[in-house]
């Protein structure tokens, strides 16, 4: 018996759908309502069900995420992308691994709808213009101007310069290290003068309200050695698992020029429900 399509390509849909979201819970939805699109489709009239299916998706996400955007504006304080414990394999490819970081995530919440879609339909998946027109309702010709109005969007905010991974390594080890001891001094080495720290608590955990800039500000915030902390994959990175008084929290880290430049920090409990089993993710 020959396996279903969507089965096939569930690991890709589901990547589609998380990139285009930056939630996992709301992926998942997404790919719950494609399948009973899916379902009622005519299989014999389909000649490319990958093409096909990431169509479905699209549309489906793009509906999610018109919807969600509302809610996002009345999010208490800072909104981060749901992390994703994933195997170190996916480091392995740079590309993906780039794609579903937390910084690009954050980044892509800054575009449009439509504007999302395009970037990564285009940027991460390589798909035709033809095809993501498709995929979005407008013309090959108006693809192409958002695309290239997306990825200028993205370049003028993503980090300034790509790392080694044994460089990004070899940082997140000396700031977790740092949080370890909870010494002031510690983690000032490991971090950039102008580091910037984003906490998103949904206001359901404590959490600072606004981004915290400089080094001695964050470092005194972050100074208290009654924490467990280990290193995890998340979203194609080493990052932090990080548990104080009994509230977890997990950190991802943007690495310039060997020192943190960037904190991202989810402690809100609804966003770390998929730190246990790592995701699959395919490009």
């Amino acid at each position: 018996m020959t396996e279903d399509p969507y089965v096939i390509h569930r690991s890709l849909l589901f990547t589609v759908a998380y990139e285009m979201l930056g939630s996992a819970a709301d992926a998942e939805d997404v790919l719950q309502e494609s399948w009973l699109r899916w379902a009622d489709v005519d299989r014999a009239q389909v000649r490319d069900p990958r093409a096909y299916l990431v169509r479905i998706v699209t549309r489906q996400a793009l509906n999610r995420l018109r919807t969600v955007a509302r809610s996002r504006v009345d999010y208490v304080g800072e909104w981060l992308p749901e992390p994703l414990l994933t195997s170190p394999d996916v480091a392995e490819d740079v590309e993906l691994a780039e794609s579903v970081s937390i910084a690009l995530l954050t980044v892509l919440e800054t575009l449009g709808p439509t504007e999302r879609a395009v970037f990564v339909l285009r940027e991460v998946f390589e798909m035709p213009y033809g095809e993501i027109a498709g995929a979005v309702g407008k013309s090959a010709a108006a693809v192409r101007q958002i695309a290239s109005r997306a990825r200028e969007h993205v370049a003028a905010r993503r980090p300034r310069t790509k790392v080694s991974r044994s460089e990004q390594q070899l940082v997140v080890e000396r700031f977790l290290a740092a949080l370890r001891t909870g010494q002031v001094q510690d983690l000032m080495e490991v971090m950039a003068p102008d580091v910037v720290l984003i906490a998103d608590g949904g206001g359901v955990a404590a959490a600072a309200p606004a981004p915290v800039h400089g080094a001695q500000l964050v470092a005194a915030l972050l100074a208290r050695p009654d924490r467990t902390v280990s290193t995890v994959w998340l979203n194609g990175a080493p990052a932090g698992r990080v548990e104080v008084d009994g509230q977890l929290a997990a950190v991802s880290l943007v690495v310039e020029d060997g020192q943190v430049t960037r904190i991202h920090a989810v402690v809100n409990p609804r966003k770390l429900t998929r730190l246990d089993e790592p995701a699959e993710l395919a490009r």
